[in-house]
């Protein structure tokens, strides 16, 4: 999905629930540095924009994972490097989001909300019929967000050398399973 708005891009693409075949280039050794603990405002504000939309649907709040901040960290350097936006197909047992918009126009929480905004087309169910548009996709961002079960976040975000920022968000454990209630 592409949106477009003053100039500004982002792109969104659903979690998928099953595993598809990407090729991705592997990062060079040394390329980048080594993923650190992201300052704690980054984590305050990703995790409020999260549980706002869980606190609507009354499921637990999500809480910050480092563990899974690193390896959205490492997914998120990738592919800032190979200047790429895709899924990680090495994401095993992790839910995961990704979002890439204009590098400096859009804030964390901007960029949740996107996810968030999915929630026009939700329609509560056993997954994967849980859109209003009969396409799942459409929502997946979002029922991964609010996905009862889920009960822990970690995110990590770049900004590329082609002006975009590409943010991932992992979770634990991870939604969208086939046949689950998502809350």
């Amino acid at each position: 999905m592409r949106h477009a708005h003053n100039r500004q891009r982002m792109r969104l693409f659903p979690p998928g629930i099953l595993v598809l075949a990407l090729t991705v280039a592997p990062v060079a050794s040394g390329a980048q540095a080594p993923p650190t603990s992201p300052p704690p405002s980054f984590s305050q504000e990703i995790l409020d924009a999260h549980n706002k939309y869980r606190a609507a649907v009354g499921v637990p709040p999500l809480v910050w994972s480092d563990d899974l901040a690193a390896a959205a960290q490492a997914w998120a350097n990738s592919l800032s490097s190979n200047l790429q936006f895709a899924h990680d197909p090495n994401a095993q047992g992790q839910g995961e989001n990704i979002w890439m918009g204009t590098t400096g126009a859009f804030s964390l929480t901007q960029m949740v909300d996107s996810w968030g905004q999915e929630q026009q087309n939700f329609q509560n169910g056993t997954f994967p019929s849980v859109s209003t548009t009969g396409n799942w996709s459409d929502v997946a961002h979002y029922s991964q967000m609010v996905w009862r079960n889920t009960t822990s976040v970690g995110c990590a975000g770049v900004a590329g050398s082609d002006g975009n920022y590409r943010l991932v968000c992992r979770y634990s454990p991870q939604g969208n399973i086939v046949g689950q209630q998502v809350f």
